[in-house]
């Protein structure tokens, strides 16, 4: 099962992603994670990668898909894996495809701009110890500190308004088009192509896991 998840910062990927790697027995890929121990590990890779990011250049899309290319080739993927913030944009899709890396379904979490903003700006962080609340969904028992030290509770930059629509707006350029790019895949590849499936996202997390499960569930009983 090689399965690619789709959806704006905030949607719920990371929750649902781990729901299919406990399910599937598969493992998550992150590009970031594969970074971090491309330059731990010291291979020539890891050496190029450590140069580019302490220049603070962008990795190039090319060095990324060698990257995926070692991960997929290691046992724990021999049943399939799942892919976490790659591809971000049409050029690595173009390049994950050209490199004959297949994908079998790919899921977009979709949740609307307005949802994603409540979401994200109304969390508020206790510091000291990393517990979160939402002004909203899970307010602290006094509002703005913490339930068990009563000290204050913070908000991340990260969650700011303003810091969330940019994101937004950073996804719809340049991530969005991987929806029209996947979904364009059918009527060129036929039974080849990934099998492309919109979740609402605006549900109970349960909910949204049950109808992921179900769409994995159907396309393994399909092949």
């Amino acid at each position: 099962m090689r399965v690619m998840l789709l959806g704006s910062p905030g949607a719920g990927k990371g929750t649902q992603a781990q729901l299919i790697v406990e399910q599937y027995q598969i493992p998550q890929i992150s590009t970031g994670t594969m970074l971090r121990a491309a330059v731990a590990e010291g291979s020539e890779l890891g050496q190029q990668v450590q140069k580019i990011m302490e220049n603070g250049e962008l990795v190039p899309d090319q060095v990324i898909i060698d990257l995926v290319k070692k991960r997929i080739s290691q046992l724990d993927c021999e049943n399939g894996f799942l892919l976490d913030g790659f591809p971000r944009t049409l050029s690595q899709a173009q390049s994950l495809r050209d490199a004959n890396i297949e994908i079998d379904v790919v899921i977009e979490i979709f949740v609307s701009d307005e949802e994603i903003v409540k979401r994200m700006s109304g969390r508020r962080i206790h510091p000291g110890s990393g517990r979160s609340y939402h002004i909203d969904f899970n307010p602290p028992k006094i509002s703005g500190k913490d339930d068990l030290s009563g000290e204050d509770l913070i908000q991340r930059k990260d969650d700011r308004e303003e810091t969330v629509r940019t994101r937004l707006a950073v996804y719809h350029d340049q991530t969005k088009p991987l929806i029209d790019y996947y979904q364009g895949y059918v009527p060129e590849l036929g039974k080849k192509a990934p099998k492309f499936v919109q979740i609402n996202g605006i549900q109970e997390v349960q909910e949204v896991g049950k109808q992921i499960l179900t769409v994995l569930e159907q396309y393994t009983s399909d092949v």
